[in-house]
C-alpha cells in the first residue's frame, strides 16, 4: 500500500478556498486511508466563474484501481454478513453529518458545479441528504429473504463489488444515489468521480472516513475515464458497474464490460419533451418547463424538458410567453446579488453549448431570446437561448446540448405531439400540460419514457429513475435502486 497522506477534510478545503489558494486533493481513498496515487500526474480544477485554478486532484492509475478493488474484495465478506440495521446505521449517520453541514457543503458545492448557494442547498446537497437517510430505512425494513415459491426460497443478497463511475452535473447526487443503494444491500464500492467537478466526492469520502466505515467499503481513485473508468469496468473482480453519464461513454462501458460480462447499470441522456397541450394554460405550463430545463443546474441535466412542444394555433403565444420568463433567468457568479443561473461547469461544456447555438442558428432556426454573447468576459457563461421555428429534424432538436438551451417545436393534433415527443433515440423524461387531467395522464402513458411529469407534479426522489431506448437501462433511486445491486438466489428445501 502506498503511504499515508493529509487527508482532504471539508473545512481544510474551504479554508484554502475562501483564502484564494490551491486545493491539495491529489490523494485516493483506498482500503480505510487517504493515500498516495501511484501516479505522481494531478489534475487541474478550475472555478467555472472565474477560470482559476482551484484544486489539484490525482490523475489515478490502473494500479490504483487493482488496489481499490482488491480492498473492496476483502471488505465485502463480513460487510455483507453485518445485519442490514447496522449498515443502515452508517448510511443514517452520513445523512446526518451533511445535514448539519448543509451550509458548508451547499458552499463546496457552489464552488464545484457553479450554481447558486440556494439551489446548491436544495439540490446539489438535499438529494444526497434525502438517499442516504431514505436508504437507511429501505435497509432496516427490506425483505432480503420472503418469498416461497412451492418447496423453494427465494433470496435477494449482494451482487459483489461495484464500480461506481459517476458525472460532474450533481456530484454528490449521484454518488448517493449509487453508494447509498449498494451499501444497503451489503455490496461495497469503488468510485471514480468527475475529474471536472471532483471537489464533493472528496467531501462525502471525508464523511465516511470519519463515521469509521468499514476499511475497504468505500474506495476512490479520481483520474480520467479513458485510464480509471477502464480500469474499473474491465476488472474481472468487479461484479457490477454503476455508470451515469453520455450515451457515448455507456455504450463504451457496455463494450468493455461485456468482456467479463458484469451486470451494468447505466443512466444516459436525454432529449426530453414538454407536451403542451392546446386547453393547457400556457404561462403554467412554460414556467413548470423551465424550472425543469434551463432553470435545473443552468440546463446540465439529462430530464432537462429542451423540447417545447406547442400547437401551432399558439406558437406566437408561446414565444412571447418564453421572452417574458427567460429574461428573468440572470446569469452569474454563484455568490454574486441577483444570480438566478450560474455558468456551465467547464470551458470544453461552454464551447459544445456555443456551438450548438451556432449550428441551430446555421440550419435556419430563429433565435428569439439569448444566443451566442453571454456579455461575460470571463467564466464559463452561455446566456438562456430559445429557438423557435424549430423542425423535429434540426440537430438542435435531435442531440442533447446539455445547457440552457431551449427548442419551441409546433405540432397539429394531439397525435402528432405524441408522435413529435416519441421521435428520438432518447427516452428518459416528459412532461404532459392539460386543463384534463384525463387527458394529460392518457398522452403520458403513450410517452416512452421513464419519468413523465403531469400538470407540474413534483419531482419523487423515491421513484425509479431511469430511461427507456437509448438512455440507459436499469434504475435508480426508490426500491428499484437497491435491487440493481442484487443477485436472486433460490434455496430448495
Amino acid at each position: 500500500m502506498s503511504h499515508t497522506v493529509a487527508t482532504p477534510t471539508l473545512d481544510g478545503m474551504l479554508a484554502e478556498l475562501r483564502a484564494g489558494r490551491v486545493v491539495d486533493a491529489t490523494a485516493v481513498y483506498i482500503n480505510g486511508q487517504w493515500v498516495a496515487s501511484d501516479n505522481s500526474a494531478t489534475l487541474d480544477v478550475f472555478n467555472p466563474a472565474t477560470e482559476a485554478v482551484i484544486a489539484h486532484v490525482a490523475e489515478g492509475s490502473a494500479s490504483d484501481v487493482d488496489k481499490a478493488v482488491a480492498a473492496a474484495k476483502a471488505a465485502l465478506p463480513s460487510w455483507s454478513a453485518l445485519p442490514a440495521a447496522e449498515r443502515a446505521a452508517y448510511l443514517q449517520r452520513v445523512s446526518e453529518l451533511l445535514m448539519e453541514r448543509l451550509e458548508e457543503f451547499g458552499e463546496l458545492a457552489s464552488i464545484d458545479v457553479g450554481a447558486p448557494l440556494e439551489a446548491s442547498k436544495l439540490v446539489q446537497m438535499g438529494l444526497p441528504i434525502f438517499n442516504f437517510g431514505f436508504y437507511a430505512e429501505l435497509a432496516r425494513n427490506y425483505a432480503f429473504e420472503a418469498d416461497r415459491v412451492g418447496n423453494s426460497v427465494i433470496v435477494k443478497e449482494p451482487i459483489g463489488v461495484v464500480g461506481c463511475i459517476t458525472p460532474w452535473n450533481f456530484p454528490a447526487h449521484q454518488i448517493a444515489l449509487k453508494v447509498a443503494a449498494a451499501f444497503a444491500a451489503g455490496c461495497t464500492v469503488i468510485v471514480k468521480p468527475s475529474e471536472v467537478a471532483p471537489l464533493l466526492a472528496y467531501g462525502l469520502a471525508s464523511v465516511f472516513d470519519e463515521i469509521g466505515l468499514p476499511a475497504g467499503v468505500f474506495n476512490m481513485v479520481s483520474g480520467l475515464g479513458p485510464d480509471v473508468g477502464e480500469a474499473i469496468v474491465a476488472h474481472p473482480d468487479v461484479d457490477m458497474i454503476s455508470f451515469t453519464g453520455s450515451t457515448r461513454a455507456g455504450k463504451r462501458i457496455s463494450e468493455v464490460a461485456a468482456g467479463t460480462l458484469k451486470r451494468v447499470s447505466l443512466e444516459l441522456g436525454g432529449k426530453s419533451a414538454n407536451v403542451i397541450l392546446d386547453d393547457a394554460d400556457m404561462e403554467s405550463a412554460i414556467n413548470g418547463g423551465l424550472l425543469n430545463s434551463i432553470g435545473l443546474n443552468c440546463g446540465q441535466a439529462c430530464t432537462a424538458l429542451t423540447r417545447v412542444l406547442v400547437p401551432a394555433s399558439r406558437k406566437t403565444e408561446a414565444e412571447e410567453v418564453m421572452r417574458k420568463l427567460v429574461a428573468g433567468y440572470a446569469i452569474g457568479a454563484w455568490d454574486a446579488p441577483g444570480t438566478v443561473l450560474g455558468p456551465l461547469v467547464s470551458k470544453a461544456q461552454q464551447d459544445r453549448v456555443l456551438g450548438y447555438i451556432q449550428k441551430g442558428i446555421d440550419e435556419g432556426a430563429t433565435v428569439i431570446i439569448g444566443g451566442l454573447d453571454s456579455g461575460k468576459s470571463t467564466g464559463y457563461f452561455v446566456t438562456p437561448t430559445v429557438f423557435s421555428d424549430v423542425s423535429n429534424d434540426m440537430t438542435i432538436a435531435r442531440e442533447e446540448i446539455f445547457g440552457p438551451v431551449l427548442c419551441i417545436l409546433p405540432y397539429d393534433t394531439e397525435e402528432d405531439a405524441v408522435r413529435i415527443a416519441n421521435d428520438t433515440v432518447y427516452g428518459l423524461a416528459g412532461a404532459v400540460w392539460s386543463a384534463d387531467q384525463d387527458r394529460a395522464l392518457r398522452v403520458a402513458h403513450q410517452l416512452r419514457a421513464g419519468q413523465i411529469m403531469v400538470n407540474g407534479g413534483d419531482f419523487n426522489p423515491a421513484a425509479p429513475f431511469g430511461g427507456y431506448k437509448q438512455s440507459g437501462q436499469g434504475r435508480e433511486a426508490g426500491s428499484a435502486g437497491i435491487e440493481e445491486f442484487l443477485e436472486i438466489k433460490a434455496l430448495q428445501l
